[in-house]
């Protein structure tokens, strides 16, 4: 029942449950259904009355929002979203995140850093997770177009949002919430000012997109290109290690 104890003993007892559905998308599931009704039952046309209830549970499908285990360990930055690492490069953080901003807080230093972008498909989860816990200190959002997020050129062209957050130690992680060709907004739950804890929900993209995680100085990707990865549990990087990481394709 819900409220039990559960830990990694093998105590406590636990039943398979559909993930709870975030309040973001319930409204866009209720009208799925209500349209899907419609053509069912009003309209008596069951070749897209069908069609389109299944699409409601498809829905109310994309915007699940599964409880994950948090790695609690300082040194960590983990996964802020579900799906497959398409790119891992050298680049310069976005400027955004590097110009004054006129407040007290300075945001990246200049120079390379690691970029790791995961790639999320309409079948992932898209509720976007803190790599680490702070206090985010910027969230800015830019306009832009809509190509196909799996492109390295979606990171400075589409439609994005960069947030930073700062470590209560001063080390600032900052990410991008990037649109692709189906996603068309971007939604946050957070503000600057907020604290977070690591894991904890800062925001999700509709319909398929991407994010990109700036690594700090000095810190290299713990996970490969082609991997996937389940955002607030998979480890990205252990800050300050470098560490030439290799794998075998499956």
């Amino acid at each position: 029942m819900a409220g039990d104890l559960l830990d990694n003993q093998g105590r406590g007892d636990v039943r398979w449950s559909f993930p709870p559905i975030h309040p973001e998308g319930r409204k866009f599931g209720l009208i799925a259904v209500v349209i899907s009704l419609g053509f069912l039952f009003g309209l008596d046309w069951e070749i897209v009355g069908w069609p389109l209830l299944l699409l409601s549970a498809g829905v109310f499908a994309f915007f699940r929002d599964p409880e994950r285990v948090v790695p609690q360990d300082d040194r960590v930055i983990v996964a802020p979203a579900d799906g497959l690492v398409t790119l891992i490069k050298q680049v310069e953080p976005p400027k955004e995140l590097m110009i004054d901003d006129g407040t007290e807080h300075s945001g990246l230093q200049p120079g390379p850093v690691t970029r790791i972008s995961i790639f999320m498909s309409v079948f992932d989860v898209h509720i976007n997770r803190a790599p680490v816990a702070g206090t985010i200190r910027r969230v800015i959002y830019i306009p832009g177009s809509f190509v196909d997020a799996g492109l390295d050129k979606a990171s400075e062209e589409n439609e994005r949002q960069h947030i930073l957050i700062e470590r209560m130690d001063g080390l600032k992680i900052g990410f991008t919430q990037i649109a692709g060709l189906v996603a068309r907004r971007i939604v946050p739950f957070v503000k600057p000012g907020d604290t977070v804890g690591v894991g904890q929900r800062v925001g999700l993209i509709r319909f398929g997109s991407r994010v990109d995680v700036y690594l700090p100085a000095g810190t290299d990707s713990k996970v490969m290109l082609g991997q996937r990865i389940i955002a607030g549990e998979t480890v990205l990087a252990e800050i300050g290690t470098q560490k030439l990481i290799e794998g075998v394709a499956q």
